[in-house]
């Protein structure tokens, strides 16, 4: 039975609660954590948890009989956090994204390569059955050679939505839309697609006044075999569709679902290539059902690597890699160049420090509220094919 213990009783700790009781016969929630407790005490309390809540997460550091840690807070504090955990001998699995820097995420990965520890970065979309169906038709390379990819990561947030005290700011929130919402979309892309070799990216904040950040980006990614890739991060768009379509030599696949493959007339003009729309509908379909989705699946296959029952699949490698497309967006935007990857310790966005300095602050923030009363979420991530 391990012992679980969550760090930050924010909007997004329910769903980390919700898919370990899924799991009680194989772990046991044993203690929260928040700086402001009184969170904690009513996040135990609406969900009957027996557990011991704590104030200061390096309360946590001294049990020994947890193994496994789930954090839950602002981007800026992941690092130092995951840190302190692995090298406690504890596993972790830290929010999205997975840190404020690409400097941080190689300070985490070494600490969990040091002390063997299983370090998982939240990912839950690609736990979805669409994505998992997605991606095993994309492996088996029907659709031919990928020429062209459009990433619509859509959301829509009020102006409000910056208030709240950590957001908007360069500092603790580590960046707008493209960094915390399109994300998902984001770590998708460069697990089914891989990642590019150049990057160019405009950024703007048309809608939020009260924030440093970008609320809206546009990144054109280019492949070495000259395939290219649109990736708009937003959250200015009403109805937040959200799409990935990749397009092969052969046919076009998405989330959500659609197929279509053509062959070209002895004109050069398009016809249905029904044969192989046939093949590829036949790998969808006989792919099954993800036995639990969203962060039930991530927990799932984070406990089953803590078991030594497999590899974890998003782990820290993983969070780097989507961190540095997204740094990659930021750096390219900022600069107005195109950026060549993979990026290192030469990049001027490498360290928080040199994301803060050079970033485009847009606005300065002007409010700041301690916690809305409000606390349900969207999460994105409805690929079904009627949305």
């Amino acid at each position: 039975m391990l012992k679980v213990a969550i760090i930050g009783a924010g909007a997004i700790a329910p769903s980390h609660i919700q898919a370990y009781q899924e799991f009680s016969e194989r772990c046991e929630i044993v203690a929260l954590c928040d700086i402001y407790p009184e969170k904690a005490e009513k996040l135990a309390a609406d969900y009957k948890l027996n557990v011991n809540v704590y104030s200061n997460y390096k309360d946590l550091i001294e049990r020994t009989d947890i193994d496994l840690v789930s954090v839950c807070t602002p981007p800026y504090t992941h690092a130092e956090t995951a840190i302190d955990l692995l090298n406690s001998g504890k596993n972790v699995l830290v929010e999205k994204p997975m840190a404020s820097s690409l400097e941080e995420c190689d300070a985490m990965n070494e600490a969990a390569r040091k002390n063997q520890k299983v370090l998982s970065v939240v990912a839950q979309n690609r736990f979805r059955t669409p994505m998992m169906k997605l991606k095993h038709v994309l492996d088996t390379k029907l659709m031919g050679p990928i020429v062209h990819t459009q990433v619509d990561s859509f959301w829509w947030r009020g102006h409000s939505y910056y208030d709240l005290w950590w957001r908007g700011t360069w500092e603790k929130e580590g960046g707008g839309c493209t960094l915390n919402h399109a994300v998902h979309h984001i770590d998708i892309f460069q697990w089914m697609n891989g990642m590019p070799s150049e990057v160019t990216a405009v950024s703007s904040n048309t809608s939020h006044d009260n924030a440093e950040v970008e609320d809206l980006s546009i990144a054109i990614c280019r492949y070495d075999n000259g395939s290219l890739a649109q990736v708009t991060s937003s959250v200015v768009h009403h109805g937040e569709e959200q799409q990935l379509i990749f397009q092969g030599k052969h046919a076009r696949v998405s989330a959500p679902w659609k197929l279509k493959a053509s062959k070209s007339k002895q004109n050069g003009f398009p016809e249905l290539d029904q044969e192989l729309e046939s093949k590829i509908q036949k790998v969808y379909d006989e792919q099954p059902e993800v036995q639990y989705e969203g962060h039930a699946g991530q927990i799932n296959d984070v406990m089953l690597a803590i078991e030594g029952k497999k590899e974890v699949l998003v782990d820290g490698i993983q969070g780097r890699q989507t961190l540095e497309l997204i740094t990659a967006i930021y750096q390219a935007s900022s600069f107005g160049e195109s950026v060549k990857l993979p990026l290192n310790e030469e990049s001027l966005f490498y360290t928080r420090e040199g994301v803060m300095k050079h970033a485009t602050h847009f606005y300065e923030k002007t409010n700041s509220v301690e916690n809305f009363t409000e606390n349900k979420i969207t999460t994105g991530g409805n690929y079904s094919a009627d949305l």
